[in-house]
């Protein structure tokens, strides 16, 4: 059966591919280091007008970026310095993070912790899914919309994509939603530690189940403690490993799916181009990961110094301002609009569903 394709809705992030050629980045870098210029001058300016900073500048610089994206589209000329800061100094800043973490830590999490992170992904994928049929989803759209939201958000939905066969429009505002969501999942969630009275540990179990992308967890768990950091980085890469059995299962369980369309898979970012189904490898286990895996290893050993370990984790949070603000250039709040009501509703339900779903886990598993 072929499907007709559409034209796809323009997501509210931009692909984040990096230039080949450095000297088309500056533009966009430059851009990307005036917004953080101004969300670190914003932070000092909290702290001296009331006595702290209420906000990050994390959070200040989505919210700087958001604005001017959202009033101002940047053209040809500034996208490749945003897309390189949006996509491989975010992936540069968790492969650095992983040097603040050991073995040891790894291993704290626990079986039962294991088991439930991937208890909670099978669940929110299904409760996902079903919530996206029932306001009227397509089920390409529904499936795209609850890995993207139960997984790791844009890798997720690139990575099904072509498993199931899915088209242009869908990915597109699969993408634009759980990009908007993660934002603001971002700026949201801290404030929901003192209001359900979450400690640290609890805090960080919370972020990993929830928040789309590893980068945006730093983001999210920052401004809490850096025990929700470290525990919400362990958590969330655990779920990003779940992608691997997703897609292998999707694969065998709905081979159909890809065989009721002949429209191309819908190229998602620049020079990553999905073949029609199936994942590539890199997609199911991504190289920032190995990165982070190989850096804990390496501390492990004890074979990075511990005098080296400050300059590597004000590094790691450097990086990580720029690319929250390239993040924010990338959010066009206008793109949520002209993609429909019912994939609103369905991203937002599905997203309070796997808050819900994580919740009942850290009071199931007694998490201190």
């Amino acid at each position: 059966m072929k499907t007709k394709t559409r034209p796809p809705v323009e997501p509210a992030v931009a692909s984040a591919a990096p230039s080949s050629c450095p000297m088309r980045a500056l533009p966009g870098l430059g851009l990307c280091a005036a917004v953080t210029l101004a969300a670190l001058a914003l932070d000092h300016a909290e702290a001296a007008l009331f006595g702290r900073a209420w906000l990050e500048p994390l959070v200040l610089a989505i919210l700087i970026g958001t604005a001017i994206r959202t009033a101002w589209a940047p053209g040809a000329r500034w996208r490749p310095g945003i897309d390189f800061a949006a996509k491989t100094l975010l992936e540069l800043a968790v492969v650095l993070l992983g040097a603040s973490l050991s073995a040891a830590t790894v291993l704290a999490i626990g079986p039962l912790m294991l088991l439930g992170i991937a208890g909670v992904v099978a669940v929110a994928i299904l409760a996902s899914y079903g919530i996206g049929r029932l306001l009227g989803l397509s089920v390409r759209m529904a499936l795209l919309v609850a890995c993207g939201n139960s997984i790791c958000g844009n890798s997720a939905i690139a990575a099904v994509a072509p498993v199931i066969g899915a088209d242009g429009d869908d990915v597109a505002a699969s993408i634009a939603f759980t990009a908007v969501l993660g934002v603001w999942a971002v700026l949201g969630l801290p404030l929901l530690a003192p209001l359900l009275d979450l400690t640290g540990h609890q805090y960080g179990v919370l972020a990993g189940l929830t928040v789309y992308a590893v980068p945006q967890v730093l983001a999210a768990t920052a401004p809490v403690a850096a025990i929700a950091v470290q525990v919400g980085t362990l958590v969330k890469l655990v779920r990003v490993l779940m992608l691997g059995p997703v897609i292998l299962a999707l694969s065998l369980l709905l081979p159909q799916l890809r065989q009721e369309t002949d429209a191309p898979t819908p190229r998602v970012t620049a020079g990553d181009r999905p073949k029609p189904g199936r994942a590539p490898l890199h997609r199911l286990v991504p190289w920032f990961i190995l990165g982070f895996l190989g850096m804990v290893a390496l501390r492990s050993l004890g074979l990075i110094p511990d005098a080296l370990m400050p300059s590597l984790a004000a590094a790691a949070t450097a990086l990580t301002v720029v690319s929250m603000a390239a993040l924010g250039l990338g959010v066009d709040m206008r793109a949520v609009a002209r993609a429909g009501g019912s994939v609103t509703a369905a991203a937002v339900l599905s997203l309070v569903a796997l808050g819900t779903i994580s919740l009942g886990l850290i009071r199931l598993l007694g998490v201190a």
